[in-house]
């Protein structure tokens, strides 16, 4: 009777004990379901893709200059890149539905992971919420990265390392594996906003940030996975694998094509930290006068609705 009376005791001190650790854990805002991508952000950069030269913004250094302005398109031919996944840096600004949904203890029902859904082009990302420590700085980069994630508030707070070099931005710019990603996700009713501070020591100069908000769309059905990606020769020049496209320094024709187009200055269309901030047009006022282009021709209008008719893209024609 007292060894009963002592294992119930101690089962029930185990009990409390469980709820009290995990209390948090229940209490957790629910970022599950599938969020659509609000329109609006980032229309250029995920319809026809962003001009080459166009680092407006990007608070690149002299190295991620050089590298974005070598870029040449038909990398993007090349059959070892055309099945390649982004970073984890594409969640925050791809065009596609998120998925995502929970790990979950199969004894305690605590969250153990957060995960955010694949595509064609990116890998699923999962988020460690069990407390578990990054790995060596020496440990095998996914295209997923290594993330982990807290809970400060309502606020789920993402820091990922372990990002395997990829695209920063498709005209060219590239960050290195030495990038990390801090995220800050926020659910307000059927909205989710996303906050992300992406740091590279080897390309950037100061954190680039990004923002995005998506939208629940029960009726959606978008996949948690990968399709698969089959690779096709689209240039008979490309079968010579010796072949990398690219610009040598000082050599890319397109360079200054961006700051053409739209009657801009060079130095702020190939960015800079300094083209972040309001400082910087005080800087131009007086050595730069903007004259508009006659008329827009390029990427006039990025509106969903298709009775609107515009120059949705670099093609010049109204669709």
């Amino acid at each position: 009777m007292i060894k009963f009376r002592i294992f119930t005791i101690t089962s029930i001190i185990v009990l409390l004990g469980t709820l009290l650790t995990s209390g948090s854990a229940f209490a957790q805002i629910d970022l599950s379901g599938v969020w659509g991508f609000v329109r609006g952000q980032y229309g250029q950069e995920n319809a026809g893709g962003s001009d080459i030269g166009d680092f407006t913004g990007i608070p690149i250094n002299d190295e991620g200059r050089a590298v974005g302005l070598s870029f040449s398109a038909a990398q993007w031919s090349e059959p070892e890149r055309q099945c390649q996944y982004y970073s984890p840096r594409y969640v925050s600004t791809g065009p596609f539905a998120l998925n995502v949904w929970s790990d979950t203890d199969p004894v305690t029902g605590r969250i153990v992971a957060w995960n955010m859904g694949a595509w064609i082009d990116k890998d699923i990302v999962t988020v460690w919420m069990d407390g578990r420590p990054h790995p060596s700085v020496n440990a095998f980069h996914p295209y997923s990265g290594f993330a982990t994630g807290t809970w400060e508030g309502d606020t789920l707070v993402i820091r990922t390392t372990h990002i395997k070099w990829s695209v920063l931005r498709i005209n060219g710019l590239q960050h290195s594996d030495r990038a990390t990603m801090t995220q800050y996700v926020v659910r307000h009713g059927d909205l989710l906003s996303m906050l992300t501070y992406f740091e590279d020591p080897v390309y950037l100069s100061e954190p680039f940030v990004l923002s995005s908000v998506w939208q629940l769309n029960p009726k959606a059905n978008s996949s948690r996975t990968s399709p698969a990606c089959e690779p096709i020769n689209e240039s008979p020049r490309l079968e010579n694998t010796s072949i990398v496209p690219h610009y040598l320094p000082g050599k890319n024709p397109f360079a200054n094509d961006y700051a053409r187009y739209y009657n801009l200055p060079l130095e702020a269309a190939q960015g800079g930290a300094q083209t972040m901030y309001p400082e910087f047009r005080k800087k131009l006022k007086d050595v730069y006068h903007y004259v508009p282009p006659e008329k827009c021709t390029r990427y006039c209008c990025d509106s969903p609705d298709p009775a609107v008719k515009c120059v949705r893209d670099g093609s010049g024609q109204v669709r």
